[in-house]
């Protein structure tokens, strides 16, 4: 029997063999063409744009301009940051219950986070690999959505808490 949840850009459907992220409605066919099936084109792109803030910081700092060249040095840093941090992260629509290793629930912040679950799995090449659930927001009837999808977790003994 099928079990389904909302998450941010569709549903999860949750199978006796396996997860389905399937994406949904105008967000869902935005993240479809920006990110696929790959996070490799955000890295890109977030390297891309980090590299540019990190020029920038020194050109800046050449020219004595240290305010902005400190501001430049931060934002391009916390997304180099946030690279390091995405490179064992995976855009996979379909993970086999069998490869999970574990499912940890994180909480929103308000106003900052979104509630997620943070799935560890091996992919086809035996590599540890997080997929990320980001779950409904606030302005989304986040928090039914997140007890809902919490509920179905535990009923599948996927989520220990």
């Amino acid at each position: 029997m099928e079990k389904q949840f909302k998450t941010k850009t569709g549903f999860c459907h949750i199978l006796p063999d396996k997860i389905i992220l399937t994406r949904d409605g105008i967000i869902g066919n935005m993240a479809k063409v920006a990110v696929g099936k790959s996070i490799t084109r955000v890295i890109i792109i977030y390297g891309g744009i980090s590299a540019f803030l990190l020029y920038s910081a020194f050109d800046s700092f050449q020219t004595d301009q240290i305010p902005m060249s400190i501001f430049y040095l931060i934002i391009g840093l916390f997304l180099m940051y946030g690279i390091f941090t995405s490179l064992n992260n995976s855009a996979t629509p379909i993970i086999e219950r069998k490869d999970i290793t574990s499912i940890k629930f994180k909480k929103a912040i308000f106003g900052i986070t979104r509630s997620r679950f943070e799935v560890l799995f091996k992919d086809e090449n035996g590599k540890i690999k997080k997929r990320i659930i980001m779950l409904p927001g606030s302005l989304d009837n986040g928090k039914n959505e997140t007890e809902i999808a919490k509920k179905i977790m535990k009923e599948e003994k996927l989520l220990n808490e």
